[in-house]
């Protein structure tokens, strides 16, 4: 009797991004130089977090409705599943996102670059997935943004996302793209996965039927925790 996972399920090599990725530049400095240290269970991570109450509510997954007056920027819908390696739904986990506005800047201090902060809109939301595993967003679609990896270098519209599982250790943090965006073929962030297969996991898919007529497009993204078609995740 063994508890390794069966070989089908097993992550692969280029499949994630790796901690150091020359042409990401920030790597470079925040890659670890020494081996990694176990981190031993406590009361905390056996024992939560749980997400029971006052973690999420309606105003948390419609970010367009967070302030006084309407956001600047297109409309989108953001749905999808958390499942597990054998495609069963996570329930009851808390799923965060954040993101730029429309004209491709965070509410953050050191985002300074010149592009308009929008008062009606933070960028920010949390859900619950239900017992299906299933959640959903209405935001603004972010805009571009310049960075300073190399010269001209502008980031591919995305949205952040993390998960939480069941112990405050158990946090995965990744990235969702857009289909079709030009941007893509020049990101380094999105190149550090080794594996194309991989990579096209982070790619929406636009749903007709998620959408809404005259109001938002809609975007499917599924988040696979564990195994083979393991959705990739940040270092």
């Amino acid at each position: 009797m063994t508890n390794d996972p069966r070989p089908y399920a097993r992550e692969y090599k280029g499949g994630q991004p790796p901690y150091l990725h020359s042409d990401y530049g920030s790597t470079v400095k925040r890659a670890p130089k020494r081996g990694q240290i176990r981190l031993e269970h406590t009361l905390s991570e056996v024992t939560g977090p749980t997400f029971t109450s006052g973690w999420a509510g309606p105003e948390m997954a419609d970010l367009t409705r967070q302030h006084s007056g309407e956001p600047i920027g297109e409309r989108i819908i953001v749905a999808g599943r958390v499942l597990d390696e054998d495609g069963r739904p996570v329930a009851g986990t808390l799923l965060e996102m954040w993101q730029a506005n429309s004209a491709g800047r965070y509410i953050h201090p050191r985002d300074q670059h010149p592009a308009p902060l929008d008062p009606n809109f933070t960028g920010a939301g949390q859900v619950l997935t239900n017992e299906r595993g299933e959640w959903r967003f209405l935001t603004i679609k972010p805009g571009a943004y310049p960075w300073r990896n190399t010269h001209n270098a502008w980031r591919a519209q995305h949205l952040h996302f993390s998960v939480f599982g069941p112990g405050f250790v158990t946090r995965i943090v990744t990235q969702m793209y857009f289909p079709g965006d030009p941007l893509l073929a020049f990101d380094p962030i999105y190149h550090s996965i080794a594996d194309g297969a991989a990579r096209e996991r982070l790619i929406s898919a636009y749903d007709p039927g998620l959408s809404e007529a005259e109001f938002a497009l809609g975007y499917r993204f599924d988040i696979v925790l564990r195994g083979r078609l393991a959705t990739p995740t940040e270092s």
